[in-house]
């Protein structure tokens, strides 16, 4: 399943990054796309994990960056 999240705080390049790392190491997530520009976290992930969806925010909201949708 992808996802498209919507984030408030990610403003540069390097937060971007962090959050791209952190959103990658939650397990059963396949691919991940922080988006500065737009705002924006795509992840791709397996819809059959219990609680990703949790844990995907948790991670990015672990960088200190808000979750909004």
């Amino acid at each position: 399943m992808q996802k498209k999240i919507y984030v408030v705080g990610m403003f540069d390049a390097d937060t971007a990054a962090k959050v791209q790392s952190a959103v990658a190491a939650v397990g059963g997530v396949t691919n991940t796309v922080a988006n500065c520009d737009k705002s924006q976290v795509l992840v791709d992930f397996d819809e059959g994990t219990a609680g990703i969806e949790d844990a995907i925010n948790a991670a990015i909201s672990g960088c200190g960056v808000d979750v909004i949708g």
